[in-house]
């Protein structure tokens, strides 16, 4: 009797041994398929931000070391898909002992530093105080491109300019303030006001 119960509690033994080790041996089948399909399909892109910065301000420098032009704003949000940062009122001014300071502002920008590029959206005002070498200088826009590193600024929206006492509209502009080039694409019309003596 006592012999049957041993062969009895021996085979209970082996089939729990038997059940536990298929359990752990599809256990760890199911993890090696779950990770030969993910490293097989192609990763998702992530669309959401992975961080974002309140009332920032930064300052980039230039080769000599001194500060080249600013960027603020209320908030920053990084996108790491693109390596893109969006900016809610975004404030960019720029420095050089040569020129007059210019302040760009707008309701929101994306910037993307790959390629050094600013692309500022609704509500654009760029403005530029007289000094001795130019006179006052302001631009309304719905969007502006801008390269801060060439000092090249761009559009292909409308643009309302005023600079001195001279009034311009067009649509589509490219300026470098680096060479002083100027140009209104289309649609231009102007009033300028005589000299004063």
């Amino acid at each position: 009797m006592n012999h049957q119960r041993a062969s009895d509690r021996f085979r209970l033994v082996a089939l729990i041994a038997v059940a536990t080790t298929l359990a752990l041996g599809s256990l760890w089948l199911f993890d090696v398929m779950r990770r030969s399909i993910e490293a097989a399909l192609p990763a998702i892109p992530r669309t959401e931000p992975d961080y974002t910065v309140e009332n920032f301000n930064l300052v980039r420098l230039s080769k000599t070391g001194l500060p080249r032009y600013n960027i603020s704003g209320t908030k920053l949000t990084h996108y790491p898909q693109a390596d893109s940062y969006e900016i809610e009122k975004p404030m960019l001014k720029n420095f050089g002992a040569e020129r007059p300071p210019l302040t760009l502002r707008a309701e929101r920008a994306l910037a993307d530093p790959n390629d050094n590029k600013i692309q500022l959206y609704d509500n654009v005002q760029m403005d530029r105080p007289a000094s001795s070498v130019s006179e006052f200088f302001h631009l309304k826009s719905d969007y502006l491109l801008v390269l801060p590193d060439d000092d090249v600024m761009q559009t292909d929206k409308a643009v309302d300019i005023t600079l001195g006492t001279t009034h311009l509209t067009g649509v589509g502009m490219f300026a470098n303030d680096a060479t002083r080039e100027f140009r209104l694409a289309g649609n231009v019309h102007g009033q300028f006001q005589p000299a004063r003596h």
